[in-house]
């Protein structure tokens, strides 16, 4: 009889199905008329009509009618004179936590069944305590508010299942960016292996020449100082042979015979060989061996040198976990950045007004400079920017390009190479009274979200992204760039009349606590 009596139970009133009738919705389940019809009259302001236990939205709201079998076994229960099902487990859903039937669910100070809820005071309560100290209050069926819990519920969970997702799908970029270090340094190590055996051999082979030309080298010279050697002791034994025979002749005592045989004796021949030998200082291989010290030195300073870039080439290696942009105009705001033109760059037919920060076609006659715009009427910031900033500019009639450049774009003439936007040196956002267009080394996109009067620049320089929004109640983006910047970059504007002669812009930063983010 229990296990009739809790299948016979209605899940919102925890009691026997009762009168006027029971009913089945399309679900399956089964509820007291009454019960279920204030239920769904409940959540008919928010035009849902569900399940209270498996949460199925019927539309349009089902139509009620009495189960006739469940009506005959709740009539044959009562027979038997069990009125109510003993500590009834109703379960709203596999995911939900099974409510009991006991003396939690019974109002203490009325001693009925809580079925209501007071929104005004978050609580559970009986259909009496409404017209008690709870009157007036807002309160709906218990079952609807726990359906629409149900459904913050769902969303809370679709939040944090979306939020798992991404941060998953963040770490296996991360794992991704992992393998690809590891790749890329044995790579590096491996090319680096290679070109310092190659130098090293290059070594040996130099060191190795050095020396046959030296073992060569010694032996011509060794050769030729042999031959002269050499002559030098045959003629040393050829003067020997005559210094005897004068010395026999010296000693002939007839002076008759004497010089009779002086005549004849050969003239002594002159040397071939002069003092100079004894006169040329000896140097041998010194030369050699300073001109391989010098090499020595030489190798020394380079590897000095490129020994600082590599290392800076290595060290400046690092996975780029950068800040995700910010949403708000007031989040950008934290990045402020104050900007102001340097006269210096400024075309001629710009006039700088307001300490350098804003800029009007207008005619000037400025000093020739080597960093002078000549062909363009453009003009630069003086500051270099890096790390994270942001700067607005303000513009009116006529037509203006807002632009970031790389400080040694070039100055002269009206080529492509000064023109802001139409080279690898510069990026800029050209807006007109019609149409607003991207450009970047001569390749353009077209804008179609409409633009403001005023423009915002965000540029994350490490993170290489470059971001230009319109910017009025709320931030519009225009255009984002993603690369790699190798240089600081400098604001830039050019200004391009269309038939107006008072266009003016201004660049600014909003007065906030500016912070340096490098």
């Amino acid at each position: 009889e229990t296990m009739d009596s809790a299948k016979l139970t209605c899940c919102i009133c925890l009691d026997l199905l009762k009168s006027p009738d029971p009913v089945t919705i399309p679900c399956g389940h089964s509820y007291c008329m009454n019960c279920i019809k204030d239920c769904w009259d409940g959540e008919d302001q928010r035009k849902i009509n569900s399940c209270p236990q498996c949460r199925k939205e019927f539309i349009p709201r089902p139509n009620l009618e009495k189960n006739i079998m469940l009506s005959e076994l709740v009539e044959d229960l009562k027979k038997t004179g069990l009125q109510t099902a003993p500590a009834v487990y109703c379960y709203a859903g596999p995911e939900d936590v099974a409510s009991v039937k006991s003396c939690l669910n019974i109002c203490s100070r009325h001693d009925e069944v809580m079925k209501i809820f007071c929104r005004t005071d978050q609580q559970c309560i009986c259909y009496l305590c409404t017209m008690d100290e709870h009157k007036g209050h807002e309160t709906v069926p218990a079952a609807a508010e726990r359906a629409e819990k149900q459904k913050e519920l769902q969303e809370s969970r679709q939040q944090i299942q979306q939020r798992i997702q991404d941060q998953e799908k963040d770490v296996k970029l991360l794992q991704q960016e992992v393998e690809a270090i590891n790749v890329s340094a044995d790579k590096a190590v491996e090319d680096s292996e290679k070109i310092f055996t190659d130098l090293i051999r290059l070594l040996q082979k130099r060191s190795s020449d050095v020396k046959q030309q030296i073992r060569s080298q010694q032996e011509t010279e060794v050769s030729r100082v042999k031959d002269v050697q050499e002559k030098l002791e045959q003629e040393i034994t050829e003067l020997k042979r005559k210094d005897a025979e004068l010395e026999q002749l010296s000693h002939t005592e007839d002076h008759n015979q004497f010089l009779l045989n002086y005549p004849s004796l050969p003239a002594l021949s002159e040397s071939t060989h002069s003092s100079s030998i004894n006169i040329r200082p000896l140097r041998h291989f010194e030369d050699m061996t300073a001109a391989v010290s010098e090499l020595r030195d030489k190798l020394q300073d380079v590897l000095r040198d490129t020994w600082t870039n590599i290392l800076l080439a290595i060290t400046t290696v690092e996975v780029l976990l950068s800040e995700p942009e910010p949403k708000t105009r007031a989040g950008f705001l934290i990045y402020s950045q104050e900007i102001t033109l340097d006269p210096n760059t400024a075309h001629q037919s710009l006039a700088l007004l307001q300490r350098n920060r804003k800029v009007s076609l207008r005619h000037q006659p400025y000093p020739d400079h080597p960093e002078r715009f000549t062909g363009w009427s453009q003009v630069l910031s003086r500051e270099s920017l890096t790390g994270r900033c942001y700067w607005e500019v303000e513009w009116s009639q006529g037509g203006v390009e807002v632009a970031v450049s790389y400080k040694n774009i070039s100055r002269t003439g009206r080529l492509d190479e000064s023109k802001l936007g139409f080279n690898d040196k510069s990026w800029a956002l050209r807006c007109g009274s019609e149409c607003c267009t991207f450009w970047h080394n001569k390749v353009s996109t077209s804008i179609k979200s409409p633009v403001s009067s005023r423009l915002g620049v965000y540029l994350d320089h490490k993170a290489g992204i470059l971001s230009f929004y319109s910017v009025s109640e709320t931030m519009t983006l225009l255009h984002r760039v993603q690369t790699r910047f190798t240089q600081p970059l400098h604001a830039g504007i050019w200004l391009f009349n269309q038939g107006t002669a008072d266009l003016t812009l201004s660049i600014h930063a909003p007065k906030v606590t500016l912070r340096s983010w490098n």
